[in-house]
């Protein structure tokens, strides 16, 4: 066996996987738990009055901030990608990610203004370092096991799921009912969970992702078949022209709103200057995109256009996905009636045991057989990991032992976001299947159903909110609206999610698969930056025309998206040259 031969990490295994996923499992599922317990927390921390303890801020504000807090969270991963592979490694990268996130939400527990806004970009950096590379680790680790791939990605993406969950559920609880620090606080403790748990098993990983080696370009080139083309001077200083007004925009457009004109890095191309800025760069990022196009061999160019087309669906879908940490826990927090008394509480209390104990039961029992595997090696990182379960443990009981104190029982506004992950660890094993069947749809057709599905959410809580006129600032809307807004949306991010990236690594040549996965983030970052922008307006709207047709305009733009992308099945089949 050779001495580099990945076979060597499947001496050791857990559930058929080796014994190193599984860590990366845990570290992921601890990263995850901090960014979601925190994100689920911003919004409402920001605009909770200040007898609440919170900002008092207007929505308009808040999720300005936010649309770019989560926008840059996006784009720094095309800087901590690129450091890893060029600096310092994949191993070191989520290191420094992992340190810098403990920082931030240590940061954010303090609640002055200046640690708040430390806090966000320490979390924006530390996002950039981590968020990349530990994929890049389960690649190396399965090269020679392409086969087992797929199934080491799911088990992974369980991980995601279950911190999301699990950091909704406790830090939204603990931050929504005793205090916003101990919320914040408490993310920034399982982030250093992760990152210690990974530093004492890192031996685990061999020589995967120490420091990079000289990239063989030769053997790249020889695997395109393609003409090469060089960025030229010219090219290079357009993107650097792009990224400065783009990442001085991100800044400086909450920036303007928050302090309502006073501070403005474009107030010299007139009070429309941010608007000015940003699409230039945007035109600037098109006539380049364009221009490198016309470069290529008719087939890599078309590809490349299909990827593109791809590109510009998912900004919709993020843009009208992501209202679920904004707009909509807002509608949860004044619009929607979640006080619950009698049966209806009980019936809650039962169903978010059953929510809270199972998943926890699940996670557990598979840390024990990772125990068993790895213990005599690298036990202070099984016993970091076991500290930590203590705690959540001891959280989750408490939490749930302090929802029967009362007859009536308040609905956290946090909670509701919790059901995404929920659904998503209950709905992909049937999505999964779907895909692998005979009736597996197109790419257009998987994004004209996410984009219904999304549509269909954005529906239920626009119906259900009819009744609110405009201009009310609270409402006793059924909680019922809600779970459909998430169960819909999960299904249509179960069509969509998973399946651009793999159309990226399906369609791009190899040598060009950095620079179209960054068009990809561009993508997502335009769209989570969207949501913000969409976000900003609700209160004007919601004044003007109810906070219903809010969410009727939401809807329409889905299904317009979604007939787009149908529509446009020939042509895009056509420019993916047989590609599935």
């Amino acid at each position: 066996m050779a001495e580099n031969s990945t076979d060597q990490f499947f001496k050791s295994t857990v559930l058929g996987h080796p014994s190193g996923l599984f860590v990366l499992f845990f570290t992921e599922m601890w990263e995850r738990f901090s960014y979601y317990g925190m994100r689920a927390l911003l919004v409402l921390f920001l605009t909770a009055s200040l007898l609440d303890e919170g900002w008092g801020w207007p929505r308009e504000h808040a999720m300005a901030l936010f649309g770019s807090y989560v926008g840059l969270v996006y784009l720094s991963t095309m800087m901590g990608g690129y450091f890893a592979d060029k600096v310092i490694g994949f191993r070191y990268a989520v290191l420094v990610g992992a340190l810098l996130m403990t920082l931030g939400h240590a940061s954010m527990a303090v609640e002055t203004p200046w640690s708040i806004y430390l806090g966000l970009g320490l979390l924006v950096i530390g996002n950039g370092f981590f968020k990349p590379n530990m994929t890049s680790i389960i690649s190396e680790m399965y090269k020679d096991r392409p086969e087992k791939k797929d199934g080491a990605y799911t088990i992974f993406y369980m991980g995601v799921n279950a911190g999301a969950f699990l950091g909704i559920l406790l830090c939204g609880y603990l931050g929504e009912q005793v205090g916003w620090s101990l919320g914040f606080g408490l993310a920034g403790i399982f982030m250093f969970f992760g990152l210690v748990q990974f530093w004492l098993a890192q031996n685990i990983f061999g020589n995967i992702g120490l420091k990079p080696k000289k990239e063989d370009k030769a053997s790249i080139e020889a695997l395109d078949n393609d003409k090469r083309v060089p960025f030229h001077k010219w090219q290079l200083g357009l993107i650097l022209l792009m990224v400065a007004l783009g990442l001085l925009w991100i800044i400086n457009a909450p920036a303007t709103t928050i302090s309502e004109g006073k501070i403005n890095v474009f107030s010299f191309l007139g009070e429309n200057g941010n608007t000015i800025a940003i699409l230039t760069a945007l035109g600037l990022f098109l006539v380049l995109l364009i221009y490198r196009f016309t470069q290529y061999s008719k087939i890599t160019r078309e590809k490349l256009i299909a990827v593109s087309f791809f590109a510009l669906l998912s900004v919709f879908f993020w843009a009208i996905f992501e209202q679920s940490p904004g707009t909509l826990t807002i509608f949860a927090k004044d619009y929607t009636n979640r006080t619950l008394d009698g049966t209806s509480a009980n019936i809650f209390r039962i169903v978010n045991a059953c929510m809270t104990i199972i998943p926890l039961g699940i996670i557990t029992w598979v840390l024990g057989m990772l125990f068993k595997q790895t213990f005599g090696k690298y036990k202070w990182s099984n016993l970091t990991l076991s500290f930590s379960f203590i705690i959540v443990w001891g959280i989750a009981i408490w939490m749930l032992l302090d929802q029967l104190k009362d007859d009536n029982l308040e609905v956290p506004a946090s909670w509701f976001s919790v059901l995404n992950s929920l659904f998503i660890i209950t709905l992909a094993p049937l999505f999964s299947k779907w895909w692998e069947s005979k009736y597996n749809p197109s790419a257009n057709m998987k994004y004209g159903i996410g984009m219904i599905l999304l549509g269909l959410g954005m529906a239920c809580v626009a119906f259900g909110a009819n009744g609110i006129e405009p201009g009310a600032k609270t409402a006793s809307v059924s909680m019922i609206w809600l779970i459909l807004v998430y169960l819909f949306h999960t299904m249509g991010e179960l069509c969509i999610s998973p399946v651009g990236l793999s159309y990226v690594s399906k369609l791009v040549p190899a040598r060009m698969i950095a620079f179209m996965f960054g068009v990809w983030y561009l993508a997502i970052a335009i769209g989570m930056k969207g949501a913000g922008v969409f976000g900003e307006n609700v209160d004007k709207i919601a004044n003007e025309s109810g906070i219903s047709y809010f969410f009727w305009l939401l809807t329409i733009i889905s299904l317009v998206v979604a007939v787009f992308s149908i529509v446009m099945q020939p042509v895009i089949k056509k420019l993916m040259h047989g590609v599935r």
